[in-house]
């Protein structure tokens, strides 16, 4: 997870696009019965398919895109970028008077930020009764899918089990010399878990960290895991435990494990106010909450429906309005701690 406050605070600062929820809202909406579902595919293939922004792997998103297509004949058509690509090209087609948008599916950063420039539609549907109360927001302009944990990850060939630090403070063990490394924009995860460890009491440690032993700092979790695996990066901090769940099942010599405070956010997804196919919209995001879940439990993510999969006990949830209310307070924190001192 990226925090997207440094990139995109001048464009945020414009003022949010203006945004018309078409009619056909209002008639979605009131689908609640058992005939919902035939309902949303009548009105879908009218439209013709949806348009959706994604930052899931292609990989990922691919296996739903295609279960999708299998199960109702509808096209989804998708364009790939980061969480702050999608929020750059979201937001410049809103205020371009562009409709392009019909569903986003990335990062709760990204979706709370696009809630507050109303480009969102706020949402609700059945489903959403068998949710994790932390998959939903108090808005309802988004809802996450799934579950991001963000524990730490490690080489299994380079570190044994019985070596894992029992809390944050034996990362000062010398012991750890270059062998610590950490995503470079990992601040939305970091700050909120400084926060909880006390604030002075949690910087000053992680300064301590990388003052002794140093953290190399890499961009992508992507790559950070890839690294995990090759053994460049021995103990990775703050990983994507889904990824490092994939690379253990598939033979790679990785895992992970947790230490408190043990962080958690949302990825989810939301509907474009400016949808021009809602009810494709709308089919889409159903399925991302019902057939979608269990999808994801077997590829090792954590749906955010609980009846599908209980979330871990112990998680603290990051709070992205708060995150995005704090400015680049812990951005400008997270790189003068890592990005100024890597090693």
């Amino acid at each position: 997870m990226r925090t997207i406050v440094p990139a995109l605070a001048a464009l945020l600062a414009a003022g949010p696009a203006r945004a018309q929820a078409p009619d056909a809202f209002a008639a979605i909406a009131a689908l609640q019965g058992p005939d919902r579902e035939a309902r949303l595919l009548e009105g879908a293939r009218r439209e013709g398919g949806l348009t959706l922004y994604s930052s899931a792997t292609m990989e990922d998103m691919g296996v739903f895109i295609s279960a999708f297509e299998k199960k109702y004949g509808v096209k989804a058509r998708l364009w790939r970028g980061n969480s702050e690509a999608i929020l750059q090209r979201a937001i410049s087609e809103a205020r371009a008077g562009r409709n392009d948008l019909d569903l986003v599916e990335t990062g709760g950063s990204a979706l709370e930020a696009l809630h507050r420039e109303a480009i969102l539609q706020p949402w609700k549907a059945p489903v959403f009764a068998d949710l994790a109360p932390q998959a939903l927001t108090a808005h309802g302009a988004w809802t996450a899918t799934r579950i991001q944990i963000q524990p730490n990850g490690y080489n299994t060939n380079a570190i044994k089990p019985a070596d894992l630090p029992k809390s944050y403070e034996d990362f000062l063990d010398p012991k750890w010399k270059g062998k610590l490394a950490i995503e470079v924009d990992d601040s939305s995860w970091w700050g909120p878990m400084v926060e909880l460890m006390g604030a002075e009491k949690g910087v000053k440690l992680f300064r301590d960290i990388v003052a002794r032993n140093g953290v190399s700092v890499r961009k992508g979790h992507s790559l950070l895991a890839s690294l995990s695996a090759s053994g460049e990066a021995p103990m990775a901090l703050g990983i994507y435990q889904y990824r490092y769940a994939q690379m253990k099942a598939e033979g790679a010599p990785v895992d992970y494990f947790y230490l408190a405070p043990m962080m958690a956010h949302g990825v989810g997804a939301g509907i474009s106010r400016r949808a021009t196919h809602p009810y494709s919209a709308a089919l889409f995001f159903d399925f991302l909450l019902t057939d979608g879940q269990a999808m994801l439990a077997e590829r090792h993510a954590t749906p955010s429906n609980v009846k599908v999969k209980p979330l871990p006990p112990g998680l603290n949830f990051v709070d992205f309005g708060k995150v995005l209310d704090g400015g680049d307070k812990w951005a400008n924190l997270f790189r003068d701690v890592f990005v100024g001192k890597a090693r």
